[in-house]
């Protein structure tokens, strides 16, 4: 594949690790276990500690199975470098970790991950005011600007009511500010889109869910599209602007969130997340069929008061959807009318799931309200559109017809 020649989504991923020697002709990446690395020469020691020379240093810096991960995902977002972390919570903290300081505000989008939004709550705490504005209109994120403002935030599609952000008038809007542009592309993954189409300075991926894919491991990565001129941030420490100015965010995210930090994503996940990204772009067409399908059902079913997926005409944001994105994924959400319990609907399923996960090769299903959403209280749930018999659906890779079969006869009985 060192032709030259661009070739497919799945194709890249594929032949990714082949790209440079492996060992003893392995197809995968090994599995490196090794924390510490020796060298023959202590002048290649200190050059590699120095970023004279490329090389590893200790292993929650940087990790040759880590490594091998991190190419294939700067490869799907098309983007310079990317950073794994132990967690998708680890990416988005490393934000802060390495990026903000006391008196810097951030913009993001209200219609958030549970987790994401509590993380926030705390990082305005801590003295670095956060606004939420609803990001599906440029013209709320504008209002929220101020001279302090560094990170403008939003996710692709929200989960789990399925907001879309306004992501390319957003990315105008940061490119003519100068502000850090970081987009969660978790729910769309770099198959259905790539964040650097629309401006995004950073694009945050929870490898957990559909890159991963298997429910076998956690991580989560931050890639640097090349888009952003980060000589023109103000928090890079003297030490990092030494180097070249495409490089220096990136390095001071590994030195602050990784070297000091510690969010290092562990050999064993990153083998298991490089292997399960083989197969998204397959996966994921068929998630995204069979929810656009349960999605339709659904709708048309008297049971149902609302069906929340980009896939469907009736959802606000279908346009956006439907001119930024391959398809529209494998997350939905429902809520049933009055008179129904949304708690027997669920245990009469009998495919799908019980259990907190997005983009599993199972089925998946979830009460909202009552569980992920359940800490930040019925009045910030109302200001996210989560009412309270919201049924989260993380759609797998079933026969869709079993799929929808099983939704069907939990209404029937």
């Amino acid at each position: 594949m060192n032709d030259g020649k661009k070739y497919g989504f799945t194709t890249t991923i594929l032949h990714s690790d082949r790209q440079k020697p492996i060992e003893h002709g392995s197809l995968h990446k090994p599995i490196h276990t090794a924390v510490a690395y020796g060298y023959r020469d202590v002048r290649e020691l200190v050059d590699v500690f120095q970023g004279k020379k490329v090389g590893f240093r200790y292993g929650r810096q940087g990790n040759p199975t880590v490594t091998a991960l991190e190419e294939k995902i700067t490869r799907m977002e098309e983007g310079v470098s990317t950073l794994c972390f132990s967690t998708g919570m680890a990416a988005i903290g490393a934000l802060v970790q390495a990026l903000l300081r006391a008196g810097d505000h951030v913009v993001s989008s209200t219609f958030l991950f549970g987790n994401t939004n509590s993380l926030w709550q705390t990082v305005a705490l801590q003295g670095m005011p956060v606004s939420f504005v609803d990001a599906t209109d440029v013209a709320n994120v504008e209002r929220s600007l101020k001279p302090t403002t560094r990170i403008v935030f939003v996710e692709t599609i929200a989960n789990p009511r399925t907001q879309i952000a306004d992501l390319a008038r957003i990315g105008a809007l940061c490119r003519e500010r100068g502000i850090l542009y970081v987009v969660d592309n978790t729910m769309t993954s770099p198959y259905l889109f790539r964040p650097k189409d629309v401006g995004a300075s950073l694009v945050l991926n929870a490898l957990t869910k559909s890159i991963g894919g298997h429910g076998n491991a956690l991580g989560g990565s931050l890639t640097d599209t090349g888009l952003f001129d980060w000589s023109r941030y103000p928090n890079i420490a003297e030490n990092f602007k030494r180097l070249a100015p495409a490089q220096c965010g990136m390095a001071q995210l590994r030195a602050k969130a990784l070297r000091d930090f510690g969010g290092a994503l562990g050999p064993e996940a990153a083998h298991h997340l490089a292997v399960g990204s083989e197969t998204m772009a397959l996966r994921i067409e068929r998630e995204s069929s069979t929810a656009l399908a349960l999605a339709s059902m659904l709708s048309a079913d008297a049971r149902v008061a609302a069906v929340y997926y980009p896939g469907l005409p009736s959802h606000p944001q279908h346009a956006i959807a439907k001119q930024l994105f391959r398809a529209y994924g494998g997350l939905l959400s429902f809520e049933l009318k009055e008179g129904f319990d949304c708690f027997d609907y669920l245990n009469r399923l009998k495919l799908a799931i019980l259990a907190s996960n997005l983009g599993d090769t199972r089925t998946l299903v979830i009460p909202v309200a009552h569980t992920i959403y359940h800490e930040m209280g019925q009045a910030r749930r109302a200001s996210m559109g989560i009412a309270e018999s919201l049924i989260r659906v993380s759609v797998g890779i079933e026969d869709t017809d079993d799929l929808l079969d099983d939704f069907k006869q939990a209404f029937n009985s």
